[in-house]
Order: C-alpha cells, then sequence, then structure tokens
C-alpha cells in the first residue's frame, strides 16, 4: 500500500524534511511512502481535496516570523481537511551558488525564509537584491539555472543542485524552528495522548463582546489557549475568522464543552483535528472524573 503525501517542492525544501519525518509512522508498518512535490501550500491542500494526495504536509507556524497564513487560508478555501500530525523542524539555512561564483548580487528564498536571514544579509551581503521564490528548494533550483547569484536554503538543496555551499547553519535566531502539519480528509481524530492539541476555526456576530464571550468559554473550563490568530473572511470588509489552538483534546472534557459553548454562539466553527504534540506544550485540562464522581452521588442523594 502507497501514501501520497502533497507537498511544497521541489525536493530539497523543509517541507519535504517534515514529510521524512512524517513518512517513518508508515514505514514502520512496511508500507511506502510517495512524494508529490507542488508548488505552493494551497496547492498541497488541493490535492488532498481533489483526490490526488492522502495527505498534505505543510507548514502552519514559525517560531520567528509567527502564522504561515498561506497555509491558513488553505484550510478554508474549499471543503472541510482535518490536521492528524505535527512535527517541529529545526530551521537554518545554507547560502549557496553556482561553483566559482565570487560576487552575489542577486540572492533568493521563500519570503518567510528571508524574515529569518535579513540580519545575516544586512551584515554579509549589504545591498544585495532580495528575489522571492515560491520555496527554498526553488530558489536553489533557480541558482541552478542562472536566475539567480545565490540562494539561502536547506543544505540538502546544495547536494541536488549541484551548487556551491559559502556559509551554512546561517539564522538571525538560533533554534528557530518551523511546525509542519500533515492534513488530509476528515476521519476520527488521531488518538488522545495526554499532550494534545486541538485546533478550530470560527467567525462570530459583528456585535460587542462576542469574542470575549467566546475567549470565557474557554477560560471558564480551564481550557488554555496556545494561538490566537485571525484573517479576513474575504466575503465583507471587517469580518474575520479567528483561528484558535486549544491544549488537549477533543475527548478531553473541558475541551469538548468549551467547544460545545463556542458552537452555541458561532456563526461558523470548523474542527481543524486534535492530535498529538511534537513537544509539550501549555497546561492540559483537568481531569473532571473526581467532579463527576461527586455529581453522581448528588444526584443518587449520597
Amino acid at each position: 500500500m502507497t501514501t501520497t503525501i502533497a507537498f511544497l517542492g521541489p525536493a530539497g525544501t523543509f517541507t519535504e524534511a517534515a514529510v521524512h519525518k512524517f513518512a517513518t509512522e508508515w514505514e514502520e508498518r512496511g508500507e511506502t511512502v510517495e512524494a508529490l512535490p507542488v508548488d505552493s501550500p494551497s496547492a498541497a491542500v488541493a490535492a488532498v481535496r481533489a483526490g490526488q494526495a492522502d495527505y498534505a504536509c505543510v507548514a502552519i507556524e514559525n517560531s520567528v516570523d509567527g502564522a504561515v497564513t498561506t497555509t491558513f487560508d488553505a484550510l478554508v478555501e474549499g471543503d472541510p481537511v482535518q490536521i492528524y500530525r505535527e512535527v517541529d523542524i529545526p530551521v537554518t539555512f545554507s547560502i549557496m551558488t553556482r561553483p566559482g561564483t565570487k560576487d552575489i548580487a542577486r540572492l533568493s528564498t521563500h519570503p518567510v525564509a528571508f524574515q529569518q536571514i535579513r540580519g545575516w544579509v544586512a551584515e554579509n551581503a549589504p545591498g544585495v537584491e532580495f528575489v522571492p521564490a515560491s520555496s527554498n528548494a526553488a530558489a536553489a533550483q533557480a541558482v541552478a539555472r542562472g536566475e539567480v547569484d545565490a540562494a539561502a536554503a536547506p543544505a540538502r538543496a546544495a547536494e541536488i543542485f549541484g551548487l556551491e555551499t559559502k556559509a551554512s547553519g546561517v539564522a538571525d535566531v538560533q533554534g528557530a524552528a518551523t511546525r509542519f502539519v500533515l492534513v488530509g480528509l476528515p476521519g476520527r481524530p488521531t488518538a488522545r495522548t495526554g499532550q494534545d492539541r486541538t485546533s478550530v476555526i470560527f467567525t462570530l456576530p459583528n456585535q460587542p463582546g462576542t469574542l470575549v464571550g467566546a475567549l470565557q468559554d474557554f477560560a471558564h473550563r480551564g481550557v488554555d489557549l496556545s494561538r490566537i490568530e485571525s484573517r479576513p473572511t474575504r466575503q465583507t470588509f471587517g469580518t474575520y475568522r479567528f483561528y484558535v489552538d486549544l491544549i488537549g483534546h477533543i475527548d478531553d472534557q473541558p475541551v469538548a464543552e468549551a467547544l460545545r459553548a463556542v458552537w452555541l454562539r458561532a456563526e461558523e466553527l470548523r474542527f481543524l483535528g486534535s492530535w498529538p504534540t511534537a513537544t509539550p506544550a501549555g497546561h492540559p485540562p483537568r481531569d473532571l472524573a473526581e467532579a463527576d464522581a461527586w455529581v453522581a452521588r448528588a444526584r443518587r442523594g449520597q
């Protein structure tokens, strides 16, 4: 059996490295994984919706530049999809050129990547022209074709495209990482582990206090929010979707109760999934078993 995972290509991107991490789950079962390169996160998720891929591997958050908004938009561009896994990939760049290149006038990389090396560029290549690319590996490919002088990309891209590494380990913020998620069609959420993340998207009536009310639905139940972002609905000016990550699983009673309360007040609520966190985060919701037992005893008159 072969599982197809669409990813932002070509080969040599950090996204491809995340695909290899995710692929170990299938490979340990003796199954094969086929990586399908595409030119954007939107195209990767669209491949899942169209049945061309079983999953999409997409970047969703970077520790330096924050949310990857193109992925946020891709998650709501069509029929519902769901997140099943996440992995954090350390991010450092190599500066690569064609062999023998002396002067660098034009440097290409993905715009998110450029934000992570701006300080290095200002110090080591002042005045260089930044040329945005659809991915870091696409930038390396452009160097190999002679379209630009240098690229900032993962070290593996230099090997793939026959380039020379001028600098390695480049990153303005040491320890930077990007979180990638595995997106598929809706199904049963990944099993609860006790160290989980749940993600939802919702819209609210444009009335005073509606967002505060939704946030209180989480706070009153002790549900820890690890992130909240907003993006325009692209339907009416001034209307927004809220993207919220929660610590906990939909099988955790406090999380389920909070989401039930938000559903009652939201115009639209989309469940993006519950899955294990790559690293421990926040405060998991309290176990309400003792509280439930107390209520049960009270109902029995004990």
